[in-house]
């Protein structure tokens, strides 16, 4: 095998070479090396080994969620009633608002690490939609070069192909006609014959030329292509931009290696990678959002529906840590030497020389193209048949005129094929395809890396902050009052339908501290209403004697609101109660 060269124009970046660095493991805990094997055992061992310290971290995650879960349900159990007497006097310290106490600075604490949580989650919600595009991003190039290399391989296939069979028609019909034209005309019939076995030599010659595919003789000596072999598979040759996207079959990578299944299987691939991503992180936005609008209306059964959502988007955060883990690890081993695992890979070098495979991976000015020798005879070959048809139509038409169409339809042949020929040289040349290689190794190995490993660090965020707001949402909506409860309360207290829910509220707290004396109460003969002031209401009753007088029912016995008046009012009445008879007054409220 030839010496393995380094790819020009590629260095493996520097998470490349930190994560090709760590240390592997096998289910034995036995150390391994980092080379890159997607096929052996050993290797798979190590990245399940990875893949297991997210679900350790997983397993501490629901310990210290349960742990807190099991404080608030006993702890706070066995405190309540101990707590009930300093509760009332932290309200009445308070104002009546609840949060100056013991138990507001739990409450204040608590939202506040939920607040930071939720803060946290959504910054790892950024950096995950930023990994997404970037792995995206990387994804593309990659397919996008493999398509630009199955254009070129399609297009050398169909030079070879349409120069094969342009040879080949041209032995079986116009050079057979010239022979019987000259027939028995030796200076004419040896060039003619020279013609015929040029073009078979070049015919022999095109047929070895194979990127892994190759060219199979039927019966009647003409060539097909191997469509079990070919390196395009389906594909036709047109620009990346327009070229036909096609589903990939349910067989396993065919051999030899396709760059046109490949690309077609990654972008299915990577188009239900990205959705999973993006469906996973509007997830995490929705639950952080309705969890702070939850905190905002107090709104319990919200906060409950969002913390069994935040259970889900934990288990997958961990799940998809994993899974990143285990393929950064694997795309570094594969970056950090690529041409090792495509030179010793079967599924590459089927059919295929690896000193071709090594020229186009490396495309060193020191390595001379192993399409050179053929290259060089088909010229020759080519540039002999031209010769010989300039002395034909020079010497041989004058004599023989009928000959001059079937050598005219030679040399058109003869020019499409020398056409063909300097494109099909242009098309082998290393930097062609090599170009297309570091293309696919950059998206895959910088663009593609990078945005696994804001993913990862995505999910790792987004673990440890809906572990923080499992451990601190129950305390959070355990401490708020249900509308149930002060419905309940307001009505014990108030029974009046035109009295606001606030309001309520507000008596069913008053209550909670102890009840208050009424403002209207009925104390005693010597009580006067707070405005003395105020006449007596008329009333349509009349008195014993028979005169028009005033109600005797006090003020709070009416069942109806006490009366308002304005300054102005207050003023009059004032003025008017100075030439008033003040036991009058006193004798309306002493009944």
């Amino acid at each position: 095998m030839a010496a393995i060269a380094t790819v020009p124009n590629y260095t493996p970046s520097l998470w490349v070479r930190l994560c090709h660095a760590i240390p592997r493991l096998d289910l034995t805990l036995q150390t391994r090396d980092s080379v890159f094997s997607p096929d052996s055992w050993e290797y798979q061992q190590t990245l399940l080994v990875l893949s297991s310290f997210s679900a350790i971290a997983l397993v501490l995650s629901l310990l210290v969620v349960l742990s807190f879960l099991i404080h608030y349900c006993c702890c706070h159990r066995g405190e309540g009633g101990r707590d009930a007497e300093e509760e009332e006097e932290d309200d009445d310290a308070s104002g009546g608002h609840g949060y100056s106490g013991k138990k507001g600075r739990g409450i204040c604490c608590v939202t506040w690490v939920s607040i930071a949580a939720v803060t946290l989650c959504c910054v790892a919600i950024g950096v995950g939609f930023y990994g997404n595009s970037e792995a995206n991003d990387g994804m593309y190039q990659l397919t996008s070069s493999l398509l630009t290399a199955n254009y070129t391989l399609a297009s050398i296939d169909l030079l070879v192909l349409d120069t094969v069979a342009g040879l080949q028609q041209s032995v079986s019909g116009p050079l057979t006609s010239m022979e019987e034209v000259f027939g028995g005309h030796k200076p004419a019939l040896v060039p003619t014959r020279s013609c015929r076995r040029l073009s078979e030599r070049v015919v022999s010659l095109l047929s070895n030329l194979t990127l892994g595919r190759g060219l199979v003789p039927i019966v009647d000596g003409f060539y097909r292509p191997n469509g079990s072999e070919s390196i395009v598979g389906a594909l036709t040759p047109a620009p990346p931009s327009v070229a036909p996207t096609l589903s990939p079959s349910a067989n396993s990578i065919p051999a030899p290696f396709s760059p046109g299944w490949a690309a077609n299987t990654l972008m299915v691939n990577e188009d239900y990678r990205w959705l999973s991503y993006v469906l996973l992180l509007l997830l995490d936005l929705v639950v952080c959002f309705f969890i702070l609008l939850g905190l905002a209306k107090q709104a319990r059964w919200l906060l409950i529906l969002m913390t069994v959502l935040a259970w889900l988007a934990l288990f997958l955060s961990w799940g998809s840590l994993g899974l990143e883990t285990a393929t950064v690890v694997a795309l570094s081993d594969f970056c950090f030497d690529p041409n090792t695992f495509v030179l010793n890979s079967t599924h590459f070098n089927s059919r295929t020389s690896t000193d071709i495979l090594d020229y186009y991976l490396t495309c060193s000015r020191k390595m001379s193209s192993p399409f050179q020798q053929i290259l060089t005879q088909s010229q020759r070959a080519l540039s002999s048949i031209h010769s010989h048809l300039s002395s034909l139509e020079r010497d041989a038409l004058p004599r023989f005129p009928k000959a001059e169409k079937p050598l005219r339809e030679v040399q058109q042949i003869l020019n499409v094929t020398e056409g063909n020929f300097h494109q099909l040289v242009a098309l082998l040349n290393c930097r062609g395809l090599n170009k297309d290689y570091v293309d696919s190794l950059k998206g895959l190995c910088y663009d593609g890396m990078e945005g696994l490993l804001y993913l990862s660090l995505y999910s790792f965020l987004s673990a440890l902050a809906f572990t923080a707001i499992l451990c601190s949402l129950p305390g959070a909506w355990r401490s708020f009052h249900s509308d149930s409860e002060d419905y309940e309360d307001s009505d014990s207290e108030s029974e009046d339908p035109f009295t606001s829910h606030q309001a309520r509220r507000q008596t069913a707290t008053g209550s909670q501290r102890g009840a208050l004396p009424p403002f209207y109460s009925y104390q005693g003969a010597g009580w006067t209403p707070p405005f003395s002031s105020a006449p007596p209401l008329p009333t349509p009753n009349v008195s014993s004697n028979g005169n028009p007088g005033y109600e005797n029912l006090p003020l709070s016995d009416r069942q109806s609101p006490p009366p308002s008046y304005s300054p102005s009012m207050l003023t009059g009445y004032g003025g008017s109660q100075s030439h008033s008879n003040p036991s009058h007054s006193r004798n309306l409220y002493s009944h």
